[in-house]
């Protein structure tokens, strides 16, 4: 074991590869915390019923359209550099351990220490790599998990089908919606006895990887000024990695202490303070109960309102773990079992007698007469899609009491073309006489002074401001630093071509580079962890094969890259009507199709995968010395 006295950077004698100690100490114990708990009020866990007669007809679809068109133009977001660099800091933290630059070489280095990074790292020794090192810009591990500490906050994905390695590890969540703080500790637990922390360079953010064609490997070079020579990388940077800040006229003008909610500051006590917070999406509804339990004034500025349904969190009862106990592969059974779950709002309830197998599904099948055209199906899920929403609607006006706040409660687009939220405490929020909704529809907070928010004439006095205005969708800022071959970067290709990939993981021109949840990636729901369970198998597959051939070099044919990509343009299009609103999802509007996620829906991407690896068709391998033939990859 690792202790204050192991120097940062060490050779292990049996294997004479370099071991690591750069795990920061925490900054501080008052970065604790909790998720939210169980509500019992029966009132607040269930969803009113559907109002008779409920179709999304002309008139509606005319509402949700002018919904959308109102809010145009009005996600604004600034580079968090020069001023506001502070709320990219790292305040989990103590300062970085100091070390020696490294210029080696090593077979795999993975980009990022979340859920993918410590996945793979645990089936490549399983499969024999052990030449690997990884890269993290944080101090500890935990990826999202890592930087998102703010009060109240929990994951969203039942823990028991969410979390990974659960069999493995023999650990069994203690809430069915864990919190985000046993998260990472159950992360920093899955390190410790992988021996992760061994093999991790933390406080240590990529600047630059560069394909080195003689060598046959990549260049990667660090903040810390490493040039490490890799055979192999693998961005495990996560999708939602990226702070932003909506830009705001003064806002860099105000007196009193702020902050972004992915580097909560635990030093700012809250108590008795007047306290504003911007944004209402799926952070600010886990975070706005919570503080409202201990501050004088809480004003929510809000500009779009989200989806609140029920929760129905629940703790981890012994007759469940006592069943796990007995049942082999209890977790990716179950799982799997979410994934055949094809409605959003379903597979994120998680029905608990079909995910554990006590029913064989989850819901009464329908028959139909004859067989339905995607338009008739794409026509039946928007007429179940707006029910749903007439009850997350029904459920405001039946929780707060306050009409005009009630009204701007009330979210008027698709369910799930953004993010669905969940809480059984956030609504009630606004029934307390010191937290104010400030309704900033359609086009946000207006402009920000020393005092506080300024918001159509009237100033709001605040001492604390908190910004929760999300994170750049699957926009990591590593895919700007690569370059491949013929010095051309990622950003350069994608710029010019439009977004190309094979099944996410790929792209042709970037030898040996594999990108986990990146664009047009697939395989998953809405539990991403099921997703990184297959791209961490597809990952250590491709590097066994590699071996298996005696080759070192592996890129991807350009037909079957640009026909995947048409694949990802046609699947999103065709489902495109059941996202019509502005949202990350769709760059707010201006992303082109198929250029971020994946809507072929995870059957699909399996079977591309699985045709792939059967064929080897799309692949080209090449040994270190074969000089490369453009007639090979064309």
């Amino acid at each position: 074991m690792e202790t204050a006295t192991t120097p940062p950077v060490r050779i292990d004698a049996a294997t004479g590869q370099k071991l690591f100690n750069t795990r920061a100490a925490k900054a501080s114990e008052k970065i604790a915390g909790k998720g939210y708990s169980a509500v019992t009020d029966e009132a607040l866990r269930t969803l009113p019923p559907p109002p008779p007669g409920a179709a999304f007809n002309a008139q509606e679809q005319a509402r949700y359209r002018a919904n959308k068109e109102a809010r145009r133009g009005a996600a604004d977001y600034i580079a968090m550099e020069g001023e506001f660099a502070r709320y990219l800091e790292d305040v989990y933290s103590a300062p970085p351990i100091r070390r020696e630059a490294l210029a080696d070489d090593c077979e795999v280095l993975v980009i990022g220490a979340g859920f993918g990074a410590l996945m793979l790292w645990y089936k490549l020794q399983q499969a024999g790599f052990t030449d690997v090192r990884f890269c993290e810009k944080g101090g500890d591990v935990g990826g999202t998990w890592y930087w998102n500490r703010y009060p109240g906050i929990a994951c969203d994905v039942e823990s028991y089908s969410y979390l990974p390695l659960l069999e493995e590890m023999g650990y069994f969540p203690t809430m069915k919606f864990a919190s985000g703080f046993e998260i990472l500790e159950y992360c920093q637990t899955m390190a410790e006895r992988y021996g992760f922390y061994d093999r991790c360079l933390f406080h240590t953010t990529v600047t630059r990887t560069e394909w080195d064609e003689a060598a046959a490997r990549w260049t990667v070079r660090t903040d810390r000024g490493d040039a490490m020579r890799a055979r192999y990388v693998v961005l495990a940077n996560g999708i939602l990695t990226t702070p932003k800040l909506a830009r705001i006229e003064g806002m860099e003008t105000f007196k009193g202490e702020s902050f972004h909610t992915s580097r909560w500051d635990y030093n700012v006590d809250l108590a008795g303070k007047r306290v504003g917070i911007i944004g209402t999406g799926a952070t600010a509804v886990q975070v706005i109960p919570e503080i409202a339990k201990v501050v004088k004034e809480l004003y929510v500025f809000q500009r779009t309102p989200s989806t609140i349904d029920v929760r129905d969190q629940r703790a981890t009862t012994q007759e469940e773990i006592a069943a796990w106990r007995q049942e082999p592969g209890w977790a990716k059974a179950r799982r799997e079992r979410l994934a055949k779950i094809s409605s959003g709002r379903t597979a994120l309830q998680g029905n608990d007698d079909y995910l554990s197998g006590k029913v064989a599904d989850f819901k009464q099948r329908k028959t139909h007469e004859r067989a339905l055209s995607p338009e008739e199906m794409i026509e039946r899920q928007l007429n179940t899609n707006f029910r749903i929403m007439e009850q997350i609607r029904a459920r405001v006006d039946a929780i707060v009491k306050d009409p005009k706040t009630a009204a701007a409660l009330k979210p008027y687009y698709a369910y799930g073309c953004k993010r669905p939220t969940f809480h059984d405490e956030y609504l009630p929020s606004f029934n307390l006489p010191h937290v104010h909704l400030v309704d900033t529809a359609p086009l946000g907070v207006a402009r920000i002074n020393e005092r506080g928010v300024v918001h159509d004439g009237i100033e709001y006095p605040l001492d604390v401001l908190i910004y929760a205005t999300g994170f750049q969708w699957m926009a990591t800022a590593t895919f700007n630093m690569i370059v491949g071959r013929d010095g051309r970067t990622l950003r350069d290709k994608w710029r010019t071509e439009g977004v190309r990939t094979f099944l996410g993981l790929h792209t042709h021109g970037f030898p040996n580079l594999f990108i986990m949840s990146g664009p047009q990636s697939g395989g998953a729901q809405f539990n991403f962890t099921r997703g990184l369970e297959g791209h961490t198998d597809y990952v250590v597959w491709l590097l066994k094969t590699l071996r298996e051939k005696n080759a070192t070099v592996i890129d991807i044919k350009k037909t079957p890259e640009d026909e995947y990509a048409a694949h990802c343009r046609d699947a999103d299009l065709r489902t495109r009507p059941l996202r019509d609103c502005l949202s990350y999802y769709n760059g707010d509007g201006n992303a082109e199709p198929g250029s971020l996620a994946y809507y072929g829906g995870p059957e699909k991407w399996h079977e591309i995968r699985r045709a792939a690896q059967a064929s080897l068709d799309p692949y080209v391998f090449e040994t270190a010395a074969e000089a490369r033939s453009p007639a090979a990859v064309a």
